[in-house]
């Protein structure tokens, strides 16, 4: 899922990364490549604690609905990718059935995208999940 982030730089101080999607996940580093290194381990780590918790994940929402908001006029825009499918949770192999048309599709689109069927699907459950809570 790729999260938005706004990154901010004061005077006299490194490069601020905020998750306007993710309440309470921030990170900073000295340079913009630190600072977007270290707040995909904070949205890693974050998230495996909703995880954990069985709390919602929370979904990513597009950059353009974050512009207006007076506490990101000033923000450069990156996205931070973050692969639901590789937290910590342990895998479980199961048996489902899927028409056969449509796991040819799921195959070709994990394969194009460099991804596995069982990530894909699992990523693809979790937004579906996420974004009705």
């Amino acid at each position: 899922m790729n999260y938005p982030v706004a990154i901010h730089k004061d005077e006299d101080s490194g490069y601020g990364v905020t998750f306007p999607d993710i309440p309470g996940c921030f990170s900073a580093g000295d340079s913009i490549e630190e600072a977007l290194a270290m707040a995909r381990e904070a949205a890693e780590c974050h998230i495996e604690g909703l995880l954990l918790d069985a709390e919602p994940i929370p979904v990513a929402r597009p950059v353009e609905d974050h512009r207006n908001n007076k506490e990101y006029q000033d923000a450069l825009w990156a996205l931070i990718d973050i692969d639901l499918s590789k937290l910590s949770l342990k895998s479980k192999r199961i048996n489902i059935s899927i028409p056969e048309r449509l796991l040819n599709v799921v195959d070709h689109f994990a394969g194009k995208h460099g991804e596995t069927r069982s990530g894909l699907l699992a990523q693809a459950v979790t937004e579906y999940m996420a974004a009705r809570q």
